[in-house]
């Protein structure tokens, strides 16, 4: 079995055809679990919850219409998981959990993209990283991995060390694996699975993520594991799988986690 849960239209439409052209590829390349997670900070109903200029400019759906979309896609047979990708917003816990209990996602993902005002993956914030105290940036970052998996309100964390996306990394092997320490533990004590995410080898670091050493950390404290290409364009869908998967078999998964409707279900990888 395969998995394929974090997915984008934003760079086309929210339609059938569009996503029609995701779901042939996850079909073309043998992926059975597969779904769409469009950013949240998209939809006219969260701006109660991440609100800035860089977002709100980006704020252009509307939930009903993404709704609308997968019964028509379900309508048609068409196999397509709905999810979205939260951003992990401190503060906003009550908020974020009367956004997700009011859809009926097949699980949801939440991940980190914003340390303060500061957009850690975003090329129009690239110049921040050399102004900023890196090991101040890290420690917030963990900060925030810690809480999204203390509030319990996420299937999946995305991209968990996205940090590292323009290769800005401590040098001090102590500092980051005490990083990876305290996150891992805090995923352990909740329902939060790690994706092994392909999108790192299309970043400026060119690699997977999570690192292999806090994926090990993953492993050994218990915490599953899905796949996910975070595809932008259909051609990337379960894009360098055979790197995921070598990862993962590598420091022991034999086994991905599924979702349907908030039931989770344990599969053999592969």
């Amino acid at each position: 079995m395969l998995t394929d849960y974090h997915n984008h239209l934003e760079r086309g439409t929210l339609t059938l055809d569009y996503l029609k052209q995701f779901t042939d590829e996850a079909e073309k390349k043998k992926i059975e679990h597969f779904g769409i997670s469009e950013h949240a900070y998209h939809f006219y109903q969260t701006k109660n919850i991440l609100s800035n200029p860089w977002v709100d400019e980006r704020r252009f759906y509307d939930m009903k219409d993404y709704v609308e979309l997968f019964k028509q896609a379900w309508n048609q047979q068409i196999n397509v998981k709905m999810s979205i990708e939260m951003d992990y917003t401190p503060g906003k816990h009550k908020e974020m959990k009367e956004f997700i209990d009011s859809y009926d996602f097949d699980y949801v993902i939440g991940s980190i993209h914003w340390v303060d005002d500061f957009g850690i993956d975003l090329a129009e914030f690239r110049k921040e990283w050399d102004r900023r105290d890196l090991f101040v940036t890290y420690e917030k970052y963990y900060d925030q991995v810690v809480t999204l998996a203390q509030s319990n309100l996420f299937d999946i964390v995305g991209h968990l060390d996205l940090v590292k996306i323009f290769n800005y990394i401590p040098k001090d092997e102590e500092f980051l694996l005490q990083q990876f320490d305290r996150a891992t533990t805090a995923l352990a004590n909740s329902k939060t699975c790690v994706e092994i995410s392909t999108a790192g080898l299309r970043k400026p670091i060119g690699k997977l993520y999570p690192d292999p050493r806090l994926l090990q950390m993953c492993f050994d404290k218990g915490i599953p594991i899905v796949l996910s290409s975070d595809a932008h364009v259909p051609g990337d869908v379960g894009a360098d799988y055979n790197q995921a998967i070598e990862l993962a078999r590598s420091v022991g998964y034999d086994t991905l986690m599924t979702f349907e409707k908030g039931e989770r279900k344990e599969v053999p990888i592969g």
